[in-house]
């Protein structure tokens, strides 16, 4: 089964991890991005994340997909955050549940890196002189 989601609530890692969490998996793999306190060798105040929604869950739903049928997972969860975020605040989690560690370390990798090349999200970094737009790629 697959969860995709884009919210301007603050994500749940207790809610993604009950979400994804299979009895028959003995793999559980939790990715979480967090908002961090500088870029470009500047300290970073807040970011601001924006999304065309529905193209990007779409492209969210065909990653999680993917993983699926790439890897014996049971679940994927790819929740992102839009809106204001402040330090330390998480603005993406992958969740895996599979059999084995070996396919749910693999599948979060993958989901991450996929959703950074082709999902439209967008973030605004805000540094203490100034701020400036960035995609959410790497």
């Amino acid at each position: 089964m697959t969860s995709v989601k884009i919210s301007n609530e603050k994500l749940s890692l207790d809610d993604v991890r009950r979400w994804v969490s299979d009895p028959a998996s003995g793999g559980l793999n939790i990715f979480i991005g967090d908002v961090r306190n500088h870029a470009l060798n500047k300290a970073v105040t807040h970011l601001i994340f924006e999304a065309y929604e529905p193209m990007a869950i779409k492209e969210m739903q065909k990653i999680a997909d993917q993983a699926i049928e790439q890897w014996p997972c049971r679940n994927v969860a790819i929740w992102h955050r839009i809106g204001r975020l402040e330090i330390s605040e998480t603005a993406v989690i992958i969740a895996i549940s599979a059999d084995h560690r070996a396919a749910a370390f693999d599948a979060a990798r993958y989901c991450i890196d996929t959703l950074k090349e082709t999902v439209p999200i967008w973030k605004k970094e805000f540094f203490t002189d100034g701020s400036h737009w960035v995609s959410a790629y790497p």
